[in-house]
């Protein structure tokens, strides 16, 4: 097998790995705190009615902790804490040093944290889960950093667009199986069991990725000689090594293209922390789903987003190469379509009322859509810099991650009460913020290599600037 697609299916499932212990608590924490008991007066104003969904009837006494809708909101948003500081760090080492370690470890660490979630949260209550959620960001916000690195060595760009959006797509199927296995789990066992389960399988991850995957083709011990000179002729990267030019960070920070990167990630990490965070909670506190129906329909958003996101990068390979589009012009139209169509389709959702069918329908088409966001932004760190593609993710996802926190935080905010009106609000603001940070993004936006990825071409055009001064 080729072993640049041996690395992208361990990518793929570092992504997988990430996002199950990240977003499992999503779940778990309707369980931990104690059932909120709605009058009859809230049912058609408020919240919907409890009703069969004819998966088994939520008889779950719920949890022993009186935990208010703002301290949920800061729990749920703690991991962002770390995540955002690691960001940086993680690119710089990878860019230097090589993905392999940057990601392996920042993983098994994680891992380390989610085994040992329950007797922090026994212990120590809502404060030792918020430290302990801040640790475990710390260690994946190297992530997408270090994978970035690794595609940037492995991946041409002819085929970027299927293996980037097979690699990143691990984030709909983390989101799947940690929304559905959770609730499966949560219905039959104790709430410990999922925080093993997922801790478990990453650390097991780890002992595989460390004896079959290396941080470029030119140290790989099993790469056939064929893969490896085609990868070396169409990559044609700049060694990374302790002679390597300083990170251009003015060059970088002042390039318009970097900044609608930037603005597309806060949009987008926006609309997609608010789901990926709170739907759960939504579908819990207002929809009234069961436990275990509540796994299954807050995961088939992702199970289409999934989809979206492997069919759109070959669709965006397709258009690149009947020269249809240019590669800036598919990255914004892929970004765009995954920033208006959620925009749009979240607000619906909230106009659905208490229509179960028509919420999960819509809400299903609004995370597909999304998934073209693979093939679109998530995309431009490579494009635009591959030889600083671990440095350019760091500061788009880190800036990004930030509204991890705040996101989530002011759902809890907004929604005091829990309600059906309470949440539409929050579905118009993320509307208002894809929406315009997507322009930004379709004015601005670049797919082309930029002058700060060579250093004798940021030289030249640093001269060529000075000159204009003069």
């Amino acid at each position: 097998m080729l072993q640049r697609v041996v690395l992208a299916v361990m990518a793929f499932l570092a992504i997988v790995n990430a996002y199950t212990m990240r977003v499992s608590l999503s779940i778990v924490i309707t369980e931990l705190v104690v059932k909120r008991n709605h009058t009859k007066e809230d049912i058609g104003t408020a919240v919907c009615e409890a009703q069969d969904d004819g998966l088994d009837p939520d008889t779950s006494p719920g949890g022993d902790y009186e935990w208010s809708e703002k301290l949920q909101g800061f729990i749920l948003s703690s991991f962002y804490i770390g995540y955002i500081i690691t960001h940086i760090p993680g690119g710089l080492l990878a860019d230097k040093f090589g993905g392999k370690w940057t990601l392996s470890l920042g993983i098994l660490s994680t891992a380390i944290f989610t085994m040992i979630t329950p007797w922090a949260i026994d212990m120590g209550g809502s404060t030792a889960l918020i430290v302990l959620r801040i640790l475990m960001g710390l260690g994946e916000g190297t992530t997408f950093p270090a994978l970035s690195v690794l595609l940037s060595r492995w991946v041409p760009i002819g085929e970027r667009g299927k293996l980037g959006a097979l690699v990143l797509g691990g984030g709909q199927i983390g989101t799947i199986l940690a929304n559905s296995i959770s609730g499966f789990l949560l219905h039959y066992f104790k709430w410990p069991v999922v925080f093993y389960l997922f801790g478990g399988l990453s650390v097991l991850w780890f002992i595989i990725f460390t004896f079959i995957c290396y941080s470029n083709p030119s140290v790989h011990p099993f790469i056939t000689d064929k893969e490896r000179e085609y990868l070396e002729t169409e990559l044609n990267f700049v060694s990374h090594n302790e002679n390597v030019a300083p990170t251009p960070w003015r060059a970088i920070f002042t390039s318009m293209p970097m900044i609608a990167l930037i603005c597309a990630q806060i949009g987008h990490d926006w609309g997609f922390y608010i789901m990926v965070t709170d739907l759960p909670k939504y579908m819990a506190d207002v929809m009234q789903f069961s436990i275990k129906a509540n796994g299954l329909y807050s995961s088939l958003p992702y199970v289409s987003m999934w989809i979206v996101s492997i069919s759109s990068g070959f669709v965006g390979d397709w258009l690149m190469a009947k020269e249809i589009l240019n590669i800036t012009n598919t990255r914004k139209l892929m970004t765009a379509i995954a920033a208006f169509g959620p925009a749009i389709f979240m607000v619906a959702a909230s106009y659905a009322g208490c229509n179960r069918l028509a919420v999960v329908i819509l809400f299903t088409i609004c995370m597909g859509l999304m998934g073209t966001y693979y093939a679109g932004m998530k995309l431009g760190p490579l494009d635009m810099s591959p030889n600083y593609a671990g440095t350019l993710m760091a500061i788009t996802n880190g800036i990004g991650a930030i509204t991890g926190v705040v996101a989530p935080y002011m759902v809890g905010v907004m929604t005091p009460n829990a309600t059906l009106l309470e949440w539409r609000g929050v579905f118009w603001v993320a509307f208002i913020v894809l929406c315009g940070t997507a322009v930004v993004y379709c004015i601005w936006a670049s797919g082309e290599v930029q002058y700060y990825n060579d250093p004798e071409t940021l030289r030249q055009h640093e001269a060529e600037q000075r000159a204009k001064r003069k």
